[in-house]
């Protein structure tokens, strides 16, 4: 395993580990759990300024629910399954059969559509030992996981305005383009011919209306309906599938969706199902080998060290522990390092630790009500403690 891989580096910064009595699970350290919760919040924020509501599904649902949907015979022995006979009960896979039954809850007028639902939802698969890699493949993980029910003729507005949002979200996190492949019909489906023909066109007309060019991969849709698939390129070069698109007309009709249209039918509505990141676990995975482990500020689980000079200097160390309660008052994830060490040592570990900021405060500082704010690879700058805070608390949006 080398330095640029995502196991070392969540080693070195001491974000999780795996062991074998969780084989294909994650123990999430404070830094780790720190980091996975900017992300799933930066995914949340988004999808709420987008029109989604959030919502929690159970992780154990009938083997009844799981056949009718198509997901026991997709998923087979990858279903994590207990009990016996007609009380078999299986850890979900997948979230979507739970939105339909979200949906299906009470009776939806047109005038109701879209209705946008996402979930951040933990999902187990039953995946093959020698499958098994760190962060990239497990057994148990998190989707963000999004479902819109609408109308045909909204389906094109749905698709541009996700595809907008994606766009936005993967530059945030250092990844300014991307590439997309239109994924159709899969060998082992569900649904008629006729079903596929008019989810594949809808979808190739939506993808078109949102500026897509995507690149046609023949039979890699999921086995209800066909997928845009958005691939990041990283800084070394390889390619990564995160988010998708997939427009779906077999679940509305497995699970008995339906709304009344304006002339009082029982129609099915379009299920669109959407993922930014896909799996958070590799998704964090791929933005700690992109960057090396040295995450943007904004992102990183620890923003800022603080560091008295003078460890041994009660007013240095004071002044140190209030310089943390001001940074941290507007959200910064600041950390004390009053060690008794040296500080071009305790520098170094904070750099060492993915710590992009060093504040070290001394005597002068003290005196003058200032800090030493110390970047990655750059001298230090004195500034006003509220000029500091000020400057990265804005540097700390994305």
């Amino acid at each position: 395993m080398d330095d640029s891989d995502h196991r070392a580096i969540g080693n070195r910064l001491d974000l999780f580990h795996q062991q074998e009595e969780g084989p294909g699970m994650v123990f999430w350290h404070p830094r780790g759990t720190a980091l996975y919760r900017v992300v799933e919040e930066t995914i949340r924020r988004r999808m709420a300024a987008a029109g989604f509501r959030e919502v929690r599904t159970p992780q154990l649902l009938s083997r009844s629910l799981w056949e009718r949907s198509g997901h026991w015979a997709k998923f087979g022995d990858a279903i994590f399954a207990f009990g016996e006979g007609e009380r078999v009960m299986a850890l979900k896979p997948m979230s979507c059969p739970g939105h339909v039954q979200i949906f299906n809850k009470r009776v939806r007028s047109h005038r109701d559509l879209p209705v946008r639902l996402c979930e951040f939802g933990a999902c187990h698969r039953n995946e093959p030992s020698g499958a098994l890699q760190g962060l990239m493949r497990t057994r148990a993980f998190v989707q963000d996981d999004a479902h819109i029910f609408c109308r045909e003729d909204q389906v094109e507005e749905e698709v541009a305005r996700f595809c907008r949002m994606l766009a936005a979200v993967y530059a945030d996190f250092g990844f300014p383009g991307f590439s997309v492949g239109f994924s159709t019909r899969p060998a082992l489906r569900a649904g008629s011919e006729e079903a596929w023909d008019k989810a594949e066109a809808m979808l190739a007309a939506a993808a078109r209306a949102a500026g897509l060019s995507p690149r046609l991969q023949p039979g890699e849709g999921a086995f209800y309906g066909p997928k845009l698939e958005f691939i990041l390129k990283d800084r070394h070069g390889r390619d990564w599938q995160c988010g998708t698109v997939q427009l779906d007309l077999v679940l509305p009709e497995r699970l008995d969706a339906e709304y009344v249209d304006s002339e009082n039918r029982r129609v099915r509505p379009v299920m669109i199902h959407h993922a930014v990141l896909g799996s958070i676990e590799r998704f964090v995975a791929i933005l700690l080998e992109h960057h090396g482990g040295a995450l943007p500020f904004w992102l990183a689980p620890e923003q800022v060290a603080v560091a008295p000079v003078d460890p041994a200097d009660a007013g240095q160390a004071a002044y140190a522990r209030h310089v943390v309660a001001e940074l941290s008052g507007p959200g910064l994830r600041a950390v004390l390092d009053d060690r008794p060490e040296r500080l071009p040592r305790r520098i170094v570990d904070a750099h060492a630790n993915g710590i992009p900021v060093f504040v070290a405060v001394g005597a002068r500082e003290l005196g003058a009500g200032t800090v030493s704010v110390r970047r990655r690879n750059a001298a230090p700058v004195a500034l006003p403690l509220a000029r500091a805070v000020a400057d990265l608390a804005a540097e700390a949006r994305p």
